[in-house]
């Protein structure tokens, strides 16, 4: 896009953003042509072969055989490193892949005894030598049935996790052959029903290796669209769940969030609201509905432990989850089928979730870095906002920034307004609206929003 483009659409989207102001104005639709293409590409074909292959492997729970060429949870690993080794050839030296082992389990745990488990880990290289951002992506191929501890019987796992192993696989074929400045790691788990251990093992290299990590996605059960006991259809609509308060905050973090009001503001909550927005850009007939906890009553997901170190994550998931189907053993009783079997997909669902994910990580990885020191100007009483931040301090530089609006009573961002500055002076009260910041390159790349603090 050339900046006299750019410039027509930063005053369309002043235009048509602007008037207890109406922050529900009409929405423009831009999108980048590679990003589109790319979403465009995903295959429901590619993603069936997959979650069958997948399926063949009889059993993948994390006690089955890693030694069985055609069954357990070895096969399943060995399968997915050589599906990825198959796309390296096409991506022009971006793509490289590896198998990452651990010892988990032992007396007194969930497995009962110790096992060697394995992350198979797609990485795409980012051209930016300067920029170390780096963007996960996960979804475990372990699965489980009744008994966790059954390791022979038949249990398919199509949808946990088969039909997020099947995006992470698309995602790697697709993004593997674009020029991303970021690198994005595409992580197929191990030990996730066995109490998160894979994903622990990530959380916890990245944090030893100090990874410059600016967001983690989980997809877990992404192609499951009718629920069990209301029947309940839709293929329109993905939940990404997303924790409020940090569990690493500390009390000079707390004590900020409480002067700021700022318990609806933390980075994961925007990271789950860059997933809306992007991802309802670039795919039609989807809603991506945002849903105030960290996983789903009471449970949890792969992205928890990077929460827990410290990191910016959220978990995408199907809308309605199937009972008769999540951790159960393949069975018929009173009619009703039970079992995680590769029938109830509904692949056109994957392949619309799969175009969130790699719309929303292609779009982030295109981005610059973050603007840095955003503060909300507090000095004296007035109906004016002032707001300042600086400039990030590597990667590319920004062409220029969005301030975003929203109503205090608001989930989403209502107001996008084009600064080339980095400061701004509105006529709305700090009282009635929250404020963010988020860096724009020439294209219309939008980084992750950073929320504007109180600050003289």
């Amino acid at each position: 896009m050339k900046t006299l483009d750019f410039i027509k659409l930063s005053i369309a989207l002043i235009f048509t953003a602007s008037c207890f102001i109406n922050l529900q104005a009409q929405n423009i639709i831009i999108k980048d042509p590679v990003i589109e293409k790319a979403v465009n590409e995903v295959s429901t074909y590619e993603i069936e072969k997959l979650i069958t292959d997948l399926v063949d492997f009889h059993n993948r729970n994390n006690l089955s055989s890693t030694t069985d060429k055609n069954r357990g949870i070895g096969a399943a690993a060995e399968y997915l490193y050589q599906k990825v080794l198959s796309y390296i050839p096409e991506s022009n030296g971006r793509l490289s892949t590896e198998k990452i082992y651990y010892t988990a389990g032992g007396a007194n745990t969930r497995l009962g005894r110790k096992v060697k488990l394995c992350n198979v880990v797609a990485t795409i290289k980012g051209n930016d030598k300067m920029d170390d951002r780096i963007i996960v992506v996960l979804a475990h191929y372990d699965n489980r049935g009744a008994d966790g501890l059954d390791s022979t019987s038949y249990v398919p796992g199509a949808n946990d996790d088969g039909s997020g192993i099947a995006c992470l696989m698309e995602m790697v074929r697709l993004l593997s052959v674009i020029n991303l400045p970021v690198t994005v790691k595409i992580m197929f788990m191990s030990g996730e029903e066995h109490g998160l251990l894979g994903a622990q093992h990530m959380a916890d290299l990245a944090k030893k290796e100090n990874w410059n990590l600016i967001a983690v996605i989980n997809n877990d059960m992404i192609g499951n669209s009718n629920a069990s006991e209301t029947n309940t259809q839709n293929n329109t609509m993905v939940r990404v769940f997303s924790e409020n308060i940090p569990v690493v905050e500390t009390e000079d973090m707390r004590k900020a969030r409480v002067f700021n009001s700022a318990e609806n503001d933390s980075p994961s909550r925007q990271l789950a609201r860059y997933v809306k927005e992007i991802g309802e850009r670039y795919v039609d007939n989807m809603t991506v509905k945002l849903i105030y906890r960290n996983d789903r009553f009471g449970r949890g997901g792969d992205h928890t432990p990077f929460s827990r170190n410290g990191y910016t994550a959220v978990r995408i998931c199907e809308i309605n989850e199937n009972y008769d189907r999540t951790h159960q053993n393949v069975f018929e009783e009173d009619g009703i089928k039970y079992g995680d079997e590769i029938w109830a997909i509904n692949f056109e669902y994957v392949r619309k979730n799969t175009g969130v994910n790699i719309a929303t990580v292609a779009n982030l990885a295109l981005a610059p870095p973050v603007p840095e020191n955003v503060k909300l100007n507090i000095a004296g009483l007035t109906n004016y906002t002032e707001i300042t931040w600086d400039a990030p301090k590597q990667g590319k530089t920004p062409k220029a920034y969005y301030v975003l609006m929203r109503e205090t009573d608001q989930p989403d961002w209502g107001r996008k307004i084009l600064v080339y500055d980095t400061n701004i002076k509105l006529p709305y009260s700090k009282d009635n609206y929250f404020y963010a910041v988020q860096s724009v390159d020439e294209q219309g790349h939008e980084s992750l929003p950073v929320f504007a603090k109180g600050g003289r």
